[in-house]
C-alpha cells in the first residue's frame, strides 16, 4: 500500500491538531479571546447561566474553548496515528472513516456559521487532505 494516503490523513489530523493547540494556548496565554469591552467581561464573570449558578458565564466560556481545543487535539492524535500506524485498520473502518468525515463536516459548517475565516479555511484544508487520502487509500486497497 502506498503511504501516499497515510501522509494525506495523517497531515489532515496535524492540522486539526495545530488549530487545537493553538486554540488552547490563546485561551490561556492571550487576550485573544477577551470581549473588547471590558465592561462585558464583568458582566460575564459576575452572571450565572440558567442551567446552575455553580459557575459564571465567563468561566464557562473558558472551559467551554478549552474543550473545545482539547478535543481538536484528540481528533489530530487519534486520526496521525491511525494514518501513520494502524492505515489498514481505519481504512478497514467504515465506522471510523465516516466519525473522523462526519466531524470535519460539523466543524465545517460550525466556522462558517459561527466563526470566521481563518478556521475555516484550515478546516476546509482539512477535509480535503482527509478525503483525498481516504479516497486514494481506498482505491489502492
Amino acid at each position: 500500500m502506498s503511504t501516499y494516503p497515510a501522509v494525506l490523513i495523517a497531515s489532515s489530523g496535524a492540522v486539526i491538531a495545530y488549530i487545537g493547540a493553538v486554540h488552547l494556548y490563546y485561551t490561556f496565554a492571550t487576550d485573544k479571546f477577551l470581549p473588547r469591552d471590558p465592561d462585558l467581561k464583568q458582566r460575564l464573570e459576575a452572571v450565572s447561566p440558567v442551567l446552575t449558578r455553580q459557575t459564571t458565564m465567563w468561566r464557562a466560556w473558558v472551559g467551554f474553548n478549552a474543550s473545545h481545543a482539547l478535543g481538536l487535539l484528540l481528533f489530530g492524535a487519534v486520526y496521525v496515528n491511525l494514518a501513520l500506524f494502524h492505515l489498514p485498520v481505519l481504512l478497514g473502518s467504515p465506522f471510523l472513516l465516516l466519525t473522523g468525515f462526519a466531524l470535519l463536516l460539523a466543524l465545517l459548517v460550525l466556522c462558517k456559521v459561527y466563526w470566521f475565516k481563518a478556521p475555516f479555511r484550515s478546516v476546509a484544508l482539512a477535509g480535503l487532505l482527509y478525503m483525498t487520502g481516504a479516497i486514494a487509500g481506498l482505491a489502492s486497497s
